[in-house]
């Protein structure tokens, strides 16, 4: 839908002649082929997209049908194994690092990828022209160019977006396991077990692929993990009320860095305001935000206990755009507390 926003016509290939019909009539491409090489036929640019395990494999077929003059990438979320094995100059590995819980070409829409990180992975023999184009393309869709090395790129992904998965699924493990042991009601669950367990039980096909793909980097990141969390352990075992609180403030400005590094070195600013708890109140103050081109970085939500009011965190760039969006949300007639 993205590259057909930008003047390019579509073709899509896949083994299910019914989503490819789906596809069609949805917008996402112009016309199905019946065989790769009818698809890639004078093609610029190809995408392979499948569970990771798959994509070795398909990237050759691929490059096996395509023309000398064809960039063929691929959006996996893994990128050693299929960087490693692929030796053509024609290929430049790729993941665009967007999406949402919803999947099928029923949920795809053209600003999928609009501010979103698209990291390339060219190898040595990757060619300078391809990629060039690649990155390009990439871009036209309105996403934000990144070369790394595909090592790299694994180890980072690990941290940020694998071990989250990892995270989530034994945290809602541990919460069965608790509510089962006390024998009681599922208690009201937080924002904070909401948010943390978002991603559990994703798409086993393609998680499965996905750790297996990146088992020594994720494998590592668990371990750190472990001691981290261990240290933690400890110092709640001895009331160590110094080292948690030390901890604790660490954390805010660690994702406060995190939140920065995404806006290329932009201060980040943290406004906390107490709203009632009824529908369109998260619009309201966003839209007003939009309206004066202030751009919303982060947002989290936290009910009260009495569900009659909630506090509102936001994350604004820039501390003149994070004053004029206090000024604006105060106007509304929510007070604001900065940080």
């Amino acid at each position: 839908m993205a590259a057909r926003e930008q003047g390019c016509e579509v073709v899509g290939f896949g083994r299910s002649p019914q989503r490819l019909e789906t596809a069609r009539e949805r917008g996402a491409i112009d016309l199905a082929a019946r065989s790769l090489e009818d698809a890639l036929e004078g093609a610029e640019a190809c995408f392979c997209c499948g569970p990771v395990g798959m994509l070795p494999g398909q990237v050759q077929a691929a490059l096996d049908a395509a023309g000398e003059d064809c960039v063929v990438s691929d959006v996996g979320s893994t990128k050693a194994h299929v960087v490693g094995v692929i030796e053509d100059g024609r290929f430049v590995g790729g993941h665009p690092v967007a999406g949402a819980e919803t999947s099928g070409v029923e949920h795809a829409r053209a600003d999928l990828f609009d501010g979103a990180a698209w990291y390339l992975t060219p190898s040595e023999r990757s060619s300078g022209l391809l990629l060039e184009r690649l990155h390009r393309l990439v871009r036209s869709f309105g996403a934000r160019a990144i070369a790394l090395d595909a090592a790299t790129h694994d180890r980072l992904l690990a941290t940020v977006s694998h071990l989250p998965h990892v995270l989530a699924n034994v945290l809602v493990a541990q919460g069965a396991r608790t509510l089962a042991l006390e024998d009681e009601p599922l208690p009201r669950v937080g924002p904070s077990f909401r948010d943390a367990t978002r991603v559990a039980g994703a798409n086993t096909d393609i998680w499965t692929d996905i750790y297996l793909a990146n088992r020594e980097a994720l494998a590592q990141e668990i371990d750190e993990t472990v001691e981290r969390l261990r240290a933690v352990g400890a110092a709640l075992r001895t009331a160590d009320a110094e080292d948690l609180a030390s901890w604790n403030d660490a954390a805010r400005d660690d994702r406060r860095r995190l939140l920065e590094a995404d806006l290329a070195g932009e201060d980040v600013h943290q406004l906390q305001l107490t709203v009632p708890n009824r529908p369109g109140i998260v619009a309201q103050v966003a839209l007003a935000l939009g309206r004066a081109d202030l751009n919303i970085v982060d947002l989290a939500l936290a009910p009260a206990s009495d569900n009659r009011s909630g506090a509102m965190t936001l994350w604004i760039a820039g501390e003149g755009r994070a004053g004029r969006a206090a000024e604006l949300i105060e106007e509304l007639g929510f007070p604001v507390q900065r940080a």
